[in-house]
């Protein structure tokens, strides 16, 4: 299954769910992606001001991907048509 986040509330959200499925608190996570706990914190609760570098790193310390894609299932428009 895919979860999508449109919003820095939702991403913060999958992020903290992946991180308690993988049995990691705050500091834990943050040490794997060399970020301090307060920071984690901050994304899980949807700071709209996170770089985009932080993100990455917590993304890759949980082992998830970050994709783009059009928006909604029924999309007809193919990701090359935006580009």
């Amino acid at each position: 299954m895919t979860d999508v986040a449109r919003t820095p509330s939702q991403l913060g959200n999958l992020i903290r769910r992946a991180r308690r499925k993988r049995g990691l608190n705050q500091s834990q996570l943050g040490d794997l992606a060399d970020l301090r706990q307060e920071t984690i914190s901050l994304i899980e609760m949807g700071h709209p001001a996170a770089k985009l570098e932080t993100l990455l790193s917590i993304l890759a310390a949980l082992d998830l991907e970050f994709r783009v894609a059009p928006r909604g299932k029924d999309s007809e428009l193919d990701i090359e048509d935006i580009f």
